[in-house]
């Protein structure tokens, strides 16, 4: 039994060890940190976040209020096992971080999908790739350079709508914060492998792929999404601009959908079916 463990054990490592080397070989981690600079300089991709602004801030301070009322005591006489005379102060940035984070999963779930599907075609078009926007909703003609004044009603429902699980799965993982650095590191890690494939729901929307293909692809670059995940969810979880980052995030997300347009990196045999599902 000692032997098969200790195999398995060295069997995961190494698979761990190939994901990590395929994802940093993939670049995709890059993604994010682009859709910061990228959003930053197109001023015409922030109106769908200040049109939301003041309704995610008022989540926000409402979801932070409780975590500090309900869960800061608890978290803090359980660190103080861990963190000793620094338990308080290591409770509280948790507390923030958690607040932050599930700010974020309510946000995206009731009050931002829209908003960043909006974002999501906006970066596409201002890349050129209004031929693809327009598969899944109408685009004006002229909007004197704005990108998202030309983005008009969407021709179907939006892919894979908010389910209870995204809320279920997140306090499942929520105790392992509780262990100083590791514990964080590997809520982090699971998150973002969760995580990073939604980063292209609406561009495997736009391709006309069914749940085989999108799983076929998600398969082809699961180190790549797992990367880009990772360092997603880190930006995500600083307290108060993780709202921001949801934003810039979707943004870089957007731009690798459109360089792998450009490249012509959808596998030949899924664009073939594609084509013909459309």
């Amino acid at each position: 039994m000692a032997a098969r463990v200790k195999e398995t054990a060295v069997q995961e490592a190494e698979h761990l060890r190939q994901l990590t080397e395929e994802g940093v070989k993939s670049g995709a981690y890059i993604y994010p940190i682009r859709g910061i600079y990228y959003y930053l300089s197109h001023r015409d991709l922030w109106s769908p976040l200040t049109s939301k602004l003041v309704p995610t801030i008022t989540t926000g301070l409402g979801v932070t209020t409780f975590m500090f009322v309900f869960t800061y005591l608890p978290q803090a006489a359980i660190m103080a096992f861990t963190s000793g005379p620094l338990a308080a102060l290591s409770a509280a940035l948790l507390v923030l971080s958690e607040s932050s984070t599930l700010t974020m999963v309510l946000s995206k779930a009731l009050l931002i999908e829209d908003s960043l599907i909006d974002t999501f075609d906006g970066t596409l078009m201002s890349r050129g790739q209004s031929e693809l926007v327009a598969r899944e909703r109408t685009v004006k003609s002229g909007g004197a350079g704005n990108v998202m004044a030309r983005l008009g009603k969407l021709a179907g429902k939006p892919f894979a709508k908010f389910t209870p699980q995204a809320i279920i799965r997140y306090f499942m993982f929520l105790p392992l914060n509780l262990i100083p650095i590791v514990g964080t590191i590997a809520f982090v890690v699971l998150q973002g492998r969760r995580t990073g494939p939604q980063a292209h729901n609406r561009y495997y929307q736009l391709k006309g792929m069914d749940k085989t293909q999108r799983e076929q692809a998600v398969e082809k670059r699961k180190a790549a999404y797992a990367s880009f995940g990772i360092v997603a969810v880190l930006l995500e979880m600083i307290p108060i601009a993780g709202i921001f980052f949801a934003y810039t995030n979707t943004v870089g997300a957007a731009l690798w959908a459109a360089d792998l347009e450009q490249k012509g990196s959808t596998a030949p045999a899924l664009r073939e079916q594609a084509k013909k599902a459309s």
